[in-house]
């Protein structure tokens, strides 16, 4: 009886790590696929509603190789260029333009999140009603806490929401009219101001 009793047990350990490393492996796999699928975004773009919790802005971003570039369009139009260690922002109605290392501002994520490929090694994910949320916190350079969400639409794999908390400020990006063939040209990611580009 002994014997018998600890065979069931035996067994029962066995199915219970076969369903938690089938789950841990299927967590990992579906982490890389959602890492790989960021990477891959050149030559993209696609729209976004920004809420901040006080005002609700309208833009696009532009992915490329190596830099992401931010068009608000309203309230008002604003462009940001990101490098990894550079950025440009420019004020259309104003016609000011001020350089700037992104990392000492809260645009440092909109170019960690598209570009930098160990930017998520450490994050978790979840599965939640066919959505699959990439889940990170951590400091930025100036040792405030951060948390970040991305949401994607699971199957077919498409990147729909990112939110965004800093200090005290809340962002949430909705992303939609996704293009994964835009044609770019040479002068569009280029850092400086656009009036000297024409």
């Amino acid at each position: 009886m002994l014997l018998k009793n600890k065979k069931i047990f035996f067994y029962f350990l066995l199915i219970i790590f076969f369903l938690y490393t089938t789950k841990v492996y299927s967590g990992s796999n579906n982490k890389i696929s959602l890492i790989n699928y960021l990477g891959s975004l050149q030559n993209f773009s696609a729209s976004f509603l920004q809420n901040d919790g006080e005002s609700l802005s309208e833009g696009k971003v532009f992915i490329s190789k190596k830099r992401v570039r931010a068009e608000y369009l309203s309230p008002v139009k604003i462009l940001i260029i990101l490098d990894e260690n550079k950025a440009m922002y420019y004020d259309y109605e104003l016609d000011e333009d001020e350089f700037f290392n992104p990392k000492n501002t809260n645009a440092w994520f909109f170019y960690d999140i598209f570009r930098n490929r160990s930017f998520f090694d450490d994050a978790k994910i979840e599965n939640e009603d066919n959505q699959l949320i990439l889940k990170k916190h951590g400091f930025d350079v100036e040792s405030e806490k951060y948390f970040i969400k991305i949401y994607f639409e699971n199957n077919p794999l498409v990147l729909r929401k990112m939110e965004i908390k800093i200090k005290q400020e809340s962002i949430i990006l909705s992303i939609y009219n996704h293009n994964y063939n835009e044609q770019f040209s040479k002068n569009f990611f280029k850092l400086i101001n656009p009036k000297l580009l024409n």
